[in-house]
Formats: C-alpha cells, sequence, structure tokens
C-alpha cells in the first residue's frame, strides 16, 4: 500500500481519465500517452491501492468498487490541484487586502497620498499602513512580511528588491508669498546667505544637509535657526516668519501661500523609486496595487515621470 510521500501523483490523472473513458485505448489517447504506458500505469494503481479498480470485460473496463469510491475524492484533488497552478484573479472592488508601505514624510504627500485617493474609489477593503523609513532594518521587514512596498532613492535600495523609477526631484527655495524678498522671483547668494533658514531633519536635531555641502563647495555658508522633524511644521514655521528654507518642489508647487525661487546655488536632484521584495513580486493584488500607485502618483502629479 502507498501513502502520498511515495505515489506518483501523475497516476491519478490515469485513473481520472480510465474512470471516464472507461478504455484504456481512449485514456491513452485522452492524456497522449501510449496504451502500453497506460497499461503499466494502471498496474502501478493496482499496486499503490492493493485493488484491481477497473475489471476487463468485452466492452472495455468497468471499476471496482474501490474505483468507485475514489472517484469523487480524486477528481476533487485534481481540480484543487488545477487551482493551484492557475493565476489567482484580483478583484479590487472587494479585495480584501492590507499593503504596508514606508516612506518619508515627504514622499506620504508626493506619493502616498494620491495613491490612497485612488484606493479608496476603486478598492475600499484595502487598508493601507505607513511605516517609516529604516533602512537598517529594511530588508529584514520586507522578509518578515511587515513591509510591503518602499518609497526610497536608488542609493539606498538594497540589491535584493524589485525597484521602479519613479520620478526625479529637484530642490527650490521656499518662503511665505508676501515674504519681502519674493517680490523678485529671484534670490541673490548672497541674501540668500544672509537670512535665516528652517531646515527639515528627518533624524531630528542636525542643522546641516544637501545645501551645506553645495554651500561649502563655493566657500560660503548659511545660517539654520530652526531644526523641525515635519514638513508639516517646516510649512507652518514659514508662512508665519521670515525664514526660508530648501525644500523639494513637488512637497509646496500647488500651496498658494508659499512663493517658490530657484536656489542660487546648485543642489544636486535626487530619485525617487519604488521597491518591493521577491516575497510579493508575483502576487496579483500586490501587482494591482503597484501599478496603481505609479498610474495614480502620474495622473496627480503635473511632472510626469519620463521613464520606468
Amino acid at each position: 500500500m502507498a501513502n502520498i510521500r511515495t505515489l506518483d501523483l501523475n497516476l491519478l490523472k490515469v485513473f481520472d481519465a480510465l474512470l471516464d473513458e472507461r478504455s484504456v485505448t481512449r485514456a491513452a489517447d485522452r492524456l497522449a500517452l501510449s496504451q502500453p504506458a497506460v497499461s503499466g500505469m494502471l498496474k502501478r494503481l493496482r499496486d499503490s491501492f492493493d485493488d484491481p479498480l477497473f475489471i476487463r470485460t468485452q466492452h472495455g473496463i468497468v471499476p471496482s468498487n474501490r474505483a468507485l469510491e475514489m472517484a469523487e475524492p480524486v477528481k476533487r484533488a485534481l481540480a484543487e490541484v488545477e487551482g493551484l497552478l492557475q493565476p489567482l484573479v484580483f478583484e479590487p472592488s472587494n479585495a480584501d487586502l492590507t499593503l504596508a508601505i514606508s516612506a518619508t514624510d515627504y514622499a506620504l504627500q508626493a506619493v502616498v497620498l494620491p495613491f490612497i485617493h485612488a484606493v479608496r474609489k476603486l478598492a475600499p477593503g484595502v487598508r493601507i499602513s505607513t511605516l517609516p523609513q529604516n533602512d537598517r532594518k529594511m530588508s529584514s521587514m520586507f522578509e518578515q512580511g511587515v513591509l510591503d512596498l518602499a518609497l526610497i532613492t536608488p542609493e539606498t535600495t538594497p540589491p535584493d528588491l524589485h525597484s521602479r523609477y519613479l520620478y526625479d526631484e529637484r530642490y527650490v527655495c521656499a518662503l511665505r508669498k508676501d515674504h519681502p524678498d519674493a517680490k523678485d522671483g529671484q534670490i541673490s547668494l548672497d541674501r540668500f546667505c544672509a537670512l535665516d533658514h528652517v531646515l527639515m531633519s528627518y533624524v531630528g536635531g542636525a542643522f546641516r544637509g544637501v545645501t551645506d555641502k553645495a554651500l561649502e563647495k563655493l566657500g560660503r555658508r548659511r545660517r539654520v535657526v530652526l531644526s523641525v522633524p515635519s514638513f508639516l511644521v517646516l510649512a507652518k514655521a514659514l508662512r508665519s516668519s521670515d525664514l526660508i528654507a530648501v525644500v523639494p518642489e513637488r512637497l509646496f508647487l500647488d500651496d498658494p501661500t508659499l512663493a517658490l525661487l530657484d536656489p542660487p546655488v546648485d543642489i544636486p536632484c535626487f530619485t525617487k523609486v519604488a521597491a518591493w521584495h521577491e516575497r510579493t513580486h508575483r502576487d496579483p493584488g500586490h501587482q494591482w496595487a503597484r501599478n496603481l500607485l505609479f498610474e495614480s502618483f502620474c495622473s496627480a502629479n503635473k511632472h510626469s515621470p519620463s521613464k520606468t
């Protein structure tokens, strides 16, 4: 008597064909096998189940009582295995899915908010969890299933992740609309360095950033008097003072209360990508969600990505 560890599951397909066709010849044709091959597999079936299973008659073969008892369970098992081999169909309107996305304060506003709006319309049952960006623990979070998607830069993307380009971002100077230095639509390097600055620091408490590195190349310095951990706080600080800030352009492009000027120093741009793990790479629900994120970002943003 065989067990699941020794039984050749292909024999169940032969059993099913013999049960339907009641003929070794017709079963062989159906399975695209030779008649001797099917006869040999029938012998193995008989040995495995210690039963003749099919008895020869003048008009073909007839199933034994044991074969009739096995008929429904075997058909059900084959159907379930076949189902496992078929691609899953994801239906957004009745989907029950939770997505965990890690992003900075900036990426949440620039990318995730348009995505959430699109998800609410198309898949109200999908839940989205946003997590702070943690470069050090990112790989383990993906592997453990804690994280599904990360909005990061190419430089911080682990090599074992899948990724897709989203956009390139440039920096601009932001200050309140009625700021004395906003009326000319431009700012000189001397004036830029003379003004008091506010800086957004993800790690908290920092008074230096990419702008300061760019200024150092020119032998110049600026004065950062306020360091905040959130762009929301930074915007409020700009609106209520004469402070100036260097910020990603997309973040305040549509803010009517702020003026955006080209910085008087060359500050390197940065690139944003979406990254995900092999664990969810082929999952239909996650594929749908990623495609929707790409589409919603492009349609909601005036600077649509130019490459993928």
